[in-house]
């Protein structure tokens, strides 16, 4: 019984880690190339968001520019270990009309937490908030649950490429980036 009862602790404990793990996925999905998207969805570009202000605006208020849109939030390693990838991207590119938008969809995290992050690390992008039921729409585009999501969107509003995680989906991220502006 002893026995048992140890199999069974065990079997909880690391599925609860499970658990854990999964809430920040840095598994890198199957590759799809550039250009196998549609068009971002209208209810993603159309979306009401607020900037840490509290202004509101839309994707599709920047139309003319390519967009990278960050799908992130302060408690996420993988999201933090991006950042200065993603202010370099926003330096380097800004010119080009490119920027990077760090959208957090977790409705926990308020402005003045989001404010106090970007200082901390320095963020040279903005950072804007939405409803967490918009992350749903994202996740129908990228198939996956996990964070951070970047969605490179180009100057028509169409969707260029999905990224999930950090690591070498960062680089092929970057790298795509690159190539859209």
């Amino acid at each position: 019984m002893k026995f048992l009862r140890q199999k069974i602790t065990l079997i909880l404990i690391l599925s609860c880690f499970g658990l854990l793990l999964s809430g920040c996925d840095t598994t890198n999905p199957p590759e799809v190339k550039t250009g196998d998207y549609p068009p971002a969805p209208a209810g993603l570009m159309q979306a009401g968001l607020t900037r840490l202000d509290g202004s509101p605006f839309k994707l599709s208020d920047y139309k003319g520019k390519v967009l990278l849109v960050n799908v992130w939030a302060t408690w996420c390693g993988p999201c933090r270990h991006e950042i200065p990838e993603l202010i370099k991207l926003q330096t380097d590119l800004k010119d080009k009309g490119f920027e990077v938008i760090g959208l957090n969809l977790d409705e926990m995290e308020d402005a003045d937490l989001i404010k106090e992050f970007s200082k901390e690390f320095n963020i040279n992008y903005e950072l804007v908030r939405g409803e967490s039921k918009l992350f749903n729409e994202f996740s129908k585009v990228s198939n996956r649950e996990a964070i951070p999501q970047s969605f490179l969107i180009d100057r028509e509003g169409k969707l260029l490429g999905v990224f999930v995680g950090s690591g070498k989906t960062l680089q092929r991220l970057i790298e795509s980036a690159h190539k859209a502006v």
